[in-house]
């Protein structure tokens, strides 16, 4: 029994590391815009740690954004990326990394 509510509280506190790479609609979205967008659109359980602007080319370039989440989000990172693509001004949304830490 002990070891069987150890093992859930562990569950529990295990996060997730997740850096989602952001593409925009086209190239005259403001980009620290979109990011204040996507920051009020997170719920509470998405922690945002840190985004940066990485070129691709053009002139165009993508949001590289740092998210701490839960592990035991039904769907993994599923739910993270559909509030990021609903986002006004997203084009294109997807997962670079995910490292489990504690």
């Amino acid at each position: 029994m002990v070891l069987k509510v150890l093992k859930e509280v562990v569950r529990e506190m295990a996060k997730l590391a997740v850096v989602v790479k952001v593409l925009p609609k086209d190239i005259n979205v403001n980009l620290d815009e979109l990011m204040s967008k996507i920051k009020e659109k997170l719920p509470e359980k998405y922690e945002l740690k840190d985004y940066r602007k990485e070129p691709i080319a053009f002139g165009l370039q993508a949001l590289l954004i740092s998210v701490i989440m839960p592990e035991n989000v039904e769907g993994g990172t599923e739910e993270l990326e559909k509030i990021i693509a609903e986002v006004s001004g997203v084009g294109e949304v997807s997962v670079e990394y995910v490292s489990r830490i504690s």
